[in-house]
């Protein structure tokens, strides 16, 4: 689990080549004195330096954001020198310091290249100097959790992350320091923190965020203290058998396509170390070719981590903070890496979003651009991203229309995501008009903030969260899928069918076996135009085979408050009753249940100005449920958010239909209501031998119909007859049309 966030706007970031290291293989670590004798940068050349300080001025974006890391790390200098001894969990005092630390040692080795100011490089000094003393007296933290305590921080992963800021902010002065100086730091503290983090193989032999960081700072420092031994495992594994390391993490966390296995928030996190050591190796070993790996994966993963936003924010799939933008400083690392290696102009429109940009040789050339007025609006495109290091484990489905603020439909088919991940397979999230509209929860977890156990994940992110009924996605007999054990879910993924976007028909399906014991569902859902409907719809078909009866249910967790509901339902307004007993249903308010029907329903709502119409069935009778989260949490951790439920008692299969329209201003200031009325009046599920039909039925008398074979890779024709008229398509899938009067 992850808990510090980098201070990337000082990163000391990476690129042109400065041949270190020879070719042949890597020898023995140098002695001390060989190690002292050249003590030039070497994660930034020392002529890089120069034409930053000479030119960073003429730039705004960069002057700008150099007079804010002068004014941020003056005031830390005017503080003093603060390095306590570490007693406190994430958030607490002793841990917000180290964190400032490194923070302030990375902000005075860049700021010294760009000055020249001795002053800052005395204030880092004695900063070292000071860690020096404290670094040989710790043993494990004493909040230390788990299996591997860090020394400085409570967990080892933050001792990592100091590592990387820290030694970019060494290099950066090291050759203003005395000899002396330079032993003491480096063999009382930099080394032997590089040392801890190789010795735990449960940390670093892993292919896992953790290991990433690890990797990268024992790598970098090994670069700086002209270490090969340091530098070779970092890159093939403690025991340098190519098992682990930096370079199998690229071979295996990625997907061809750069979709990283944790999802959008944890791609995020990794994305810094991944490009920062990246850098130095392509700096020191540019033999090594290593932007070129795997196709260039490492780049393409800085555009996947933009496509997998909306409004700013990523897709909060897995164990994610809902508030992580692309304003986050990982990503400011990775815009400026990416342009310098790439020039795509689209990246600088992302950067002025973000508002700032590195104090290195990349920032510089994206201020050079801006200035310039170069940047080009982000290419959001709808794209099917597989998973899985050959691409072959599933996917996220992304549509989208109208722009970066229009519609955006995601279709969650991927691996489970490590311990991140989350039990919802075929889950999906909808967006609209800047808004998260279908929701999910993402993590439960108040970061960093101490009164909230801390600042780690919460019992609630197990006992919610984490659980199926927190998500848009099939749940069977109350039970998560893989009874909520995610090594097994790691073993299991879904299998995309197919995938199309057109102008006016985007289109996704995947099949889930395994989730449950005998049972296959699979889920198809499309974003559709059409000139009688104002805005673009969701049509959605979840297919559900069980080889013996159960319980199904189908949550929609939605944003925006209700207007209306289409269904006669039981009311409990002076007690509310709880779902269930376990699995997230303990966390369940009941407010109001319908009895079981077949007949179609409907759900609106209004959010920002604007109504959702959601209309639904089954093939089977089912039961509409209203229900809210944050009953049995007693510490109030939950977010209290609103569901429907459908529920299908007693079947084998069943099918569950539904559409959600988007429709309709709702202005509060000039007190007027345009377009609330539907334009869908019915919505038709009919069945075929070999394939179903949805159709929509709209109150202009066209009909919008989709239709969806049982086989994805069947080429022959299929028909299905609805109230006389036969839909008729070969292959997989096909919309079809029709107009008013239209015969039959």
């Amino acid at each position: 689990m992850r808990l510090q966030p980098l201070s990337v706007s000082l990163v000391l970031a990476l690129t042109v080549p400065f041949a270190l290291l020879p070719a042949a293989p890597l020898l023995a670590a140098p002695s001390a004195s060989a190690r002292q004798a050249d003590a030039a940068p070497v994660l930034v050349t020392a002529a890089q330096w120069q034409q930053m300080a000479s030119e960073g001025s003429r730039y705004p974006w960069f002057a700008k954001e150099q007079a804010r890391s002068q004014k941020t790390l003056q005031k830390m200098m005017k503080a003093g020198i603060d390095v306590p001894v570490p007693r406190d969990k994430g958030g607490g005092r002793t841990h917000e310091q180290h964190k400032r630390n490194y923070q302030a040692l990375l902000a005075a080795g860049t700021l010294y290249r760009l000055t020249g100011d001795k002053a800052y490089v005395d204030y880092a000094r004695d900063m070292l100097l000071q860690y020096a003393k404290l670094y040989p007296t710790l043993g494990p933290h004493p909040e230390g959790r788990g299996q591997i305590p860090g020394r400085v921080f409570w967990q080892v992963l933050n001792d990592s992350v100091w590592l990387v800021n820290a030694i970019q902010g060494y290099d950066a002065i090291r050759d203003a320091l005395s000899t002396e100086d330079r032993n003491t730091i480096e063999s009382k503290v930099l080394r032997p923190m590089a040392e801890f983090l190789v010795s735990e193989p449960k940390n670093y032999d892993q292919i896992h965020n953790h290991a990433t960081w690890a990797v990268a700072a024992t790598g970098m420092t090994g670069y700086v203290l002209r270490d090969p031994e340091l530098v070779e495992k970092s890159l093939r594994g403690s025991q340098k058998n190519d098992q682990f390391g930096f370079l199998r993490q690229i071979d295996l966390l990625f997907s061809p396509d750069g979709y990283y296995e944790e999802g959008p928030y944890y791609q995020r996190y990794a994305l810094a170390p991944f490009l920062l050591f990246a850098n130095a190796i392509e700096r020191n070993e540019p033999q090594r070719k290593i932007f070129q790996r795997r196709d260039g994966v490492l780049l393409k993963a800085v555009d996947v981590l933009v496509q997998t936003s909306y409004g700013g924010l990523f897709f909060p799939i897995n164990d994610a903070i809902l508030d992580k933008g692309i304003d986050t400083e990982e990503l400011v690392a990775g815009i400026g890496i990416a342009y310098a290696r790439t020039g795509d102009d689209r990246l600088l429109s992302v950067a002025q979003q973000q508002k700032r940009l590195l104090l290195s040789p990349e920032g510089l050339q994206v201020a050079q651009a801006l200035a310039a007025n170069k940047a080009k609006p982000f290419d959001y495109r709808p794209m099917l991203l597989r998973d899985g290091p050959d691409g072959d484990r599933g996917g996220l489905a992304i549509l989208r229309m109208n722009g970066e603020r229009g519609q955006a439909l995601v279709q969650k088919d991927t691996m489970q995501g490590m311990g991140h991940g989350h039990f919802d397979k075929l889950n999906w999230l909808f967006y609209d008009k800047g808004n998260p509209v279908v929701t999910d929860y993402g993590a439960a977890r108040f970061l960093n903030v101490e009164a909230k156990r801390g600042g780690i994940y919460l019992a609630e992110n197990r006992s919610w969260a984490k659980q199926t009924v927190a998500h848009n996605t099939l749940v069977v007999d109350e039970q998560s899928h893989f009874k909520g054990d995610w090594k097994r879910g790691e073993e299991h993924a879904p299998q995309v069918r197919f995938f199309q976007a057109d102008a006016d028909t985007q289109i996704a399906s995947a099949m889930m076996r395994d989730a449950y014991p005998g049972v296959v569902f699979t889920r198809t859902q499309a974003l559709l135009r059409h000139p009688d409907l104002a805005l673009p719809v969701v049509l959605d078909l979840m297919q559900v085979h069980g080889d013996k009866t159960a319980r199904y249910d189908l949550p929609l967790h939605f944003n925006g408050h209700i207007v209306s509901t289409g269904f006669e339902a039981e009311h409990f307004p002076a007690q509310r009753p709880v779902l269930g007993a376990d699995n997230g249903y303990q966390h369940l308010w009941l407010d109001a249940r319908s009895k079981p029907g077949s007949e179609p329903r409907s759900l609106a709502w209004l959010l920002d100005g604007r109504f959702y119409t959601y209309r639904f069935g089954s093939s089977a009778p089912s039961q509409a449920l209203l229900v809210e989260s944050g009953a049995n949490d007693p510490e109030f951790n939950l977010r209290r958010e609103p569901a429907l439920l459908q529920r299908v008692e007693g079947q084998k299969d069943v099918t569950f239909f539904s559409v959600l329209e988007p429709h309709g201003e709702y202005n509060g200031t000039a007190e007027y209501v345009h377009g609330a009325d539907s334009r869908i009046r019915e919505v038709v599920r009919t069945r075929g031998s070999d394939a179903e039909v949805i159709e929509l039925r709209l109150a202009s008398g066209a009909r919008i119909a989709l239709g969806v074979a049982d086989d994805s890779s069947a080429k022959g024709e299929h028909s299905v007859t609805v109230d006389g008229h036969a839909y008729r398509w070969s292959g997989s899938h096909a919309r079809i049309d029709r107009s008013k009067g239209d015969g039959k």
